[in-house]
């Protein structure tokens, strides 16, 4: 037959002619490998290539049943057919793009299909074949069925046929003629479970993980830029990046990630914000002590709840799967290291046991991202921990002053905008002056801020009013923020001046040489702390008699310093204390210093915290060697430490041989002179210039020896005796530390003022231990 004719359709006679892809003919219509057009109604066309074969009656023309879906054939309707003939420089094939799945979803697997195989196998089945876009054919591929549909047609380069260098023009056509150099690409149908290897498939226009709205200040994160580049570079550079270099590089995806840190400080923030930037589904969020439950293996199955979805959808798409994210906030609740709960039953451990063989098993599951927080690492199993589970660790501290400048920007942005933000606020000044504060106290301070603004505009009558006419004119100004900054909010790991302020309630008093070289060693020692790299640890001894003034000369070098965290250890705030809740007390105020990163920690009255009493003599060694561990111990990398220790017991500790742990010892004097009495006097301001002839004539050409502290309280009380009984003659009397038993003194009185006289003891020849 030649040129135009009705033919009738028909079904395709065998399941081997369908593979074919032909239209099947009479060898008395057509010859095989010709080209025809099949128009069906007046506006559609399809072309065909043709196939003969005995079975078929002359004057039909039978089709398989993709092809009668694509063309909208039925059995039996007739249709125009008439030669059509490729233009070879135009309709050769360069590449062609084929959606391909499963023909039927029962005989769906797992196995992975290799798509340059693929290629080669259907460029020789289909040599030689037209091919027009949307159309749909069956191809069979070790010995499974596939369903195709072909989703675009690239032309050849004509230049290329001409064996000219090729332009590089990429030209769309509807039909095309399949040739021995064509290229044939497969792309997965949206719903396939198919998993395809190889350079022939395509770089699928995935929707890119991250979600192209992310905005660091948007979602409301500030001062942690390096630590989300670091989760970026370690959980997420490989979610990102083509999956077929992926597999080609053999690389698993990160499964946990660990963040740790002090409270406060956007942990459970970061977390919430990484399921935001990701383009899975919602997270799930669970707190730990949510998954606990009194009966026996419901704690398990709740683990194993949360992991069902993304295990159902492994199973279903494979590689595919998209990724499913759960959060367990405090974690140490349920994964405490396993063999050390009291309880008969074991919940803790079986529930880690569950947790393990989820997230990195036998069976294990490639589609998720577990993130874990804690602010108790050393609480969690070690097994836990190594790659493969939790595997990126991410300390989150607290934040630097650059982070404190974009925490706050981030909380004041809302009132910068509608102008409730008074023009004297300087945030760089404020970052400057909360050194210490958390992501949370920062917001506090701004909440207390805007309370003070509010609370100015609140009328003070019987019933609670605001003022309206003056609430328009609302505004937070810096004095707001100042006083929130002094009055209310105070930050965790910072420096509590109360804490401080007592021990030098009334100031140092400089009565000498020996004061100011003391001050002047301590500012050495803060400068050598802040400055040197070599020596991230400095820590100093000052020793002396009782009453000599050496932890008020602690807390002032302590203050002086500036060190945004500053702590007293102090045998004050243990009264009571066990062994072992002591050490726990002294280790916590150290891995308080170790989270900043410039610390002070003043260890007042040693000997008092080691329980030591010369009857016996008794001490506590776990004290004395946890103290001994603490002082040695170097901070973090990063982190600067100066430790201060006070002792009135110098000899005991070099028994304990705890003076070589300290970097230095800083000897503290009583007064010792006249002169230095005479000045201390001055210095105290009670005493009028001629009792203060007085006191120096008595004293002139004697040695003294009596503490600052000592001092002050008998000035103290010679005020109050002589405003109750002028004239009437009182002595007070002080022990004066004379030294251990079998050392001799010369003890003498003074007159001070209107009868109260002070009992002066002096050293003799043989010196107490504690004088230099």
């Amino acid at each position: 037959m030649s040129g135009r004719g009705t033919m009738q359709a028909a079904r395709c006679p065998t399941d081997e002619l369908s593979l074919t892809n032909c239209a099947v003919v009479s060898e008395k219509d057509l010859q095989s490998g010709q080209h025809v057009t099949v128009k069906t109604t007046p506006n559609h066309k399809f072309v065909f290539t043709v196939k003969s074969h005995t079975t078929v009656v002359p004057g039909t023309i039978a089709f398989s049943l993709p092809q009668r879906k694509w063309a909208g054939l039925s059995i039996g309707q007739e249709v125009e057919v008439a030669n059509y003939n490729f233009d070879k420089c135009k309709q050769c094939i360069g590449s062609m793009t084929v959606e391909i799945d499963f023909l039927q979803k029962k005989s769906t697997d797992s196995s992975a299909y290799d798509s340059d195989k693929m290629a080669a196998e259907f460029i020789q089945q289909f040599n030689n074949q037209g091919f027009s876009v949307t159309q749909q054919l069956v191809f069979s591929f070790c010995d499974k069925l596939f369903g195709l549909v072909i989703k675009d047609i690239e032309a050849m380069d004509s230049s290329i046929l001409k064996g000219e260098m090729p332009t590089g023009k990429k030209q769309k056509i509807d039909v095309g003629l399949m040739v021995g150099n064509s290229q044939v690409v497969f792309e997965k149908a949206e719903t396939s479970s198919l998993t395809l290897v190889g350079k022939a498939k395509t770089k699928e226009a995935r929707q890119t993980i991250i979600n192209p709205e992310w905005n660091f200040e948007k979602m409301g994160i500030g001062g942690l830029d390096r630590e989300f580049s670091d989760i970026f570079r370690r959980a997420f550079a490989s979610r990102v990046f083509p999956p077929d270099i992926v597999e080609q590089m053999g690389c698993k995806h990160v499964k946990g990630i660990m963040l740790f840190g002090p409270p406060g400080c956007g942990k459970t923030l970061m977390a919430r914000q990484i399921g935001k930037m990701l383009n899975a589904r919602e997270p799930k969020i669970v707190n730990g002590p949510e998954i606990l439950n009194k009966y026996v293996g419901e704690s398990e199955a709740n683990i194993r709840k949360l992991f069902a979805d993304a295990e159902d959808e492994q199973k279903r798409l494979g590689a595919n799967s998209g990724l499913h994210i759960i959060i367990f906030d405090e974690l140490d609740a349920i994964c405490k290291q396993r063999g050390t709960g009291a309880s008969s039953t074991g919940v803790h451990d079986t529930v880690v046991n569950q947790l393990l063989s989820k997230i990195d098993g036998v069976e294990q599951l490639n589609n998720i991202l577990v993130i874990g927080m804690t602010n108790r690492p050393d609480l969690i199993d070690d097994a836990l921990m190594r790659p493969g589970r939790f595997e990126v660790k991410m300390e989150i501290g607290l934040p630097d002053e650059k982070g404190r400048v974009q925490i706050l920007t981030i909380h004041t942005n809302k009132m910068r905008g509608f102008g409730l933000l008074s023009g004297d606020v300087d945030i760089p000044e404020l970052a400057a002056e909360t050194k210490n504060y958390s992501g949370a106290e920062l917001e506090g301070l701004v909440r207390a801020a805007q309370s003070t603004a509010m609370n100015r505009h609140i009328k003070a009558t019987s019933t609670v009013e605001v003022d309206m006419e003056r609430a328009e004119k609302l505004q937070v100004s810096r004095s707001d923020f100042m006083g929130s900054l002094n009055n209310d909010i105070k930050p965790a790991f910072g420096t509590n001046q109360e804490d401080y302020a007592s021990y030098i309630m009334n100031g140092i008093i400089k009565w000498g040489d020996p004061v100011t070289s003391v001050l002047d060693d301590g500012e050495l020692l803060v400068q050598q702390t802040k400055n040197s790299d070599r020596t991230p640890l400095v820590s100093v001894l000052l020793e002396g008699p009782p009453h000599s003034g050496k932890t008020a000369l602690a807390a002032q070098i302590a203050e002086d310093s500036e060190f945004p965290f500053i702590k007293i250890c102090s045998p004050d705030k243990m009264i009571g204390h066990s062994e072992i809740s002591k050490c726990q007390a002294i280790k916590k105020v150290f891995d308080d210093a170790y989270k900043s990163q410039l610390s002070c920690v003043v260890v007042d009255d040693i000997e008092r915290l080691l329980d030591y009493v010369p009857i016996g003599p008794r001490f506590s060694n776990l004290v004395l060697q946890a103290l001994l561990v603490l002082l040695k111990k170097p901070p973090p990398k990063g982190r600067k430490l100066l430790i201060i220790g006070t002792t009135s017991r110098k000899d005991i500790l070099q028994e304990m041989e705890m003076l070589d742990a300290f970097s230095t010892t800083i000897h503290i004097q009583n007064i010792s002179t006249g002169e230095q009495l005479v000045d201390a006097l001055e210095l105290l301001g009670s005493f009028t210039e001629k009792e203060r002839a007085s006191i120096g004539h008595q004293l002139k050409g004697k040695r003294v020896w009596i503490g600052i502290k000592k001092l002050l309280m008998f000035i103290e009380m010679s005020l109050q005796v002589t405003e109750a009984r002028p004239g009437g003659r009182v002595e007070r009397t002080g022990d004066t530390s004379l030294g251990p038993v079998g050392k001799t003194s010369a003890n003498y009185y003074i007159r001070i003022r209107n009868g109260f006289s002070l009992w002066i003891g002096v050293p003799g020849n043989a010196e107490p231990s504690y004088l230099p």
